[in-house]
C-alpha cells in the first residue's frame, strides 16, 4: 500500500457522482492502518462531503447522498464502512442486506430523520388516504418504508416533476428544501415541518455581512437554508452540484453557505480556487455535530472490531428499498 492516496472515480464528470479527488496528503500511522485493514475485510469506504478532512482524504468515494447511494448499490465490496449520519448507513444497508455495514458512531443521528418519527408519518397518511409521499433521504429507514419515492436535494426537482399529476403530494422532511422545490416546479405539495438544523443557523444578517466583506465572491447555497437566504445566493443546488459549478464559474472565490466540511472537498476539487465558509450569527463557519462525530479513531475501531453494524427488520429492509430504487431509475 502506498503512503500517498490515488485519485479513484466512477463515471468521471457526470453530475451526482461520488468520486475521491486527487490528493498526496502522507500518511500517519493510524490512516495507514485504517487502509490495511480496508483491504484485509475487502471493504469500501465511503465519506459524505461533510466528514472530517482526514476521512474524505481516506474515503474510496467522497460525495452527496445520491452519488454515495449509487455506489452503495453497484459496490462488490464484502464490506460497506459509511462514514456520514445514520441514515445513510442504513441506506446503504437497505441497498446490500447481505452485506456487512458500518457505521463509526452509531449516535451519528441527524435532526432532520428526527424531526419526522414514523408513527407521526403513518398517523398523517391515514388522515389524508391516497396522499403521495417524497421523502428526502435524510430520514429514517421506517420513514422510508412508508414512502412511495425517495429524494436527494441533487434529483429532487426530477422526482417531483415525475410524481403522478392526479395524486396530492406530500414532502418529508426538510420543508425549506420542499419550498425550494416548488419554487422550481411550480408542483404544490404538503411539506412536513422539519428543517436540517446547521443550514438553518445561516440569516440573512450573516450573509448580508460576509457578501459585504467580498462583494464579488458568488453565494453558492444549499437549498435545505432557510428562504431568506436562498434569495440572496447566486446559486443553489446540492453538494455534487456545487463542485461543478464552482469549477466552471470564471470568479475566483466563493462564499459557501453549507456545512464547512464541504470546504476541503472544494479546495481539492478547485485548488486554484478560494472558498469562504458562510458565517452565522453566532459562529465564522457552520459544522454539523453529528457529522462530525465520526474520527479516524473511531473509523479504525468500528473496523478492527467490525461493530456498530446497521442492522434493521428484514420487512423494514424490503419495504424501504422500493422507494429508493425508484428513486435510482428515475435518476438515471
Amino acid at each position: 500500500m502506498s503512503d500517498t492516496l490515488v485519485h479513484i472515480s466512477l463515471r468521471e464528470g457526470t453530475e451526482n457522482e461520488a468520486r475521491k479527488p486527487e490528493t498526496a496528503r502522507p500518511l500517519d500511522p493510524l490512516s495507514k492502518e485504517i487502509l490495511r485493514l480496508k483491504k484485509e475485510l475487502n471493504a469500501v469506504l465511503l465519506a459524505h462531503n461533510y466528514q472530517i478532512p482526514e476521512i474524505q482524504d481516506l474515503a474510496d468515494y467522497v460525495g452527496d447522498s445520491l452519488g454515495l447511494a449509487r455506489i452503495a448499490a453497484e459496490t462488490d465490496a464484502d464490506v460497506i464502512v459509511f462514514c456520514g449520519v445514520h441514515f445513510m448507513a442504513e441506506t446503504a444497508k437497505i441497498l446490500n442486506p447481505d452485506k456487512l455495514v458500518l457505521l463509526p458512531d452509531r449516535d451519528a443521528g441527524c435532526s432532520l430523520e428526527e424531526s419526522c418519527p414514523a408513527e407521526q408519518l403513518k398517523a398523517f397518511q391515514d388522515a389524508n388516504p391516497g396522499i403521495y409521499t417524497i421523502a428526502y433521504i435524510n430520514c429514517s429507514a421506517d420513514v422510508k418504508a412508508l414512502s412511495d419515492v425517495i429524494c436527494t436535494s441533487g434529483n429532487a426537482m426530477k422526482i417531483v416533476e415525475a410524481a403522478p399529476k392526479d395524486r396530492e403530494l406530500l414532502f418529508v422532511p426538510d420543508e425549506n428544501l420542499g419550498s425550494w422545490v416548488m419554487e422550481q416546479t411550480d408542483r404544490p405539495m404538503k411539506l412536513w415541518k422539519g428543517n436540517c438544523y446547521a443550514h438553518v443557523e445561516f440569516t440573512a444578517d450573516s450573509i448580508l455581512a460576509i457578501r459585504e466583506k467580498y462583494p464579488e465572491a458568488p453565494l453558492v447555497a444549499h437549498p435545505e437554508c432557510t428562504k431568506a437566504v436562498r434569495l440572496l445566493a447566486d446559486e443553489i443546488c446540492s453538494t455534487e452540484k456545487m463542485v461543478g459549478f464552482c469549477r466552471d464559474n470564471p470568479a475566483t472565490a466563493f462564499i459557501i453557505a453549507t456545512e464547512a466540511g464541504m470546504l476541503h472537498r472544494l479546495k481539492r476539487e478547485c485548488p486554484d480556487k478560494e472558498f469562504i465558509a458562510a458565517p452565522t450569527d453566532n459562529c465564522a463557519c457552520n459544522e454539523c455535530k453529528f457529522m462530525k462525530m465520526n474520527t479516524l479513531e473511531k473509523l479504525h475501531a468500528c473496523m478492527l472490531h467490525k461493530t456498530p453494524e446497521v442492522m434493521m427488520p428484514k420487512a423494514t429492509l424490503e419495504r424501504a428499498r422500493l422507494p429508493i430504487e425508484r428513486m435510482l431509475e428515475m435518476s438515471k
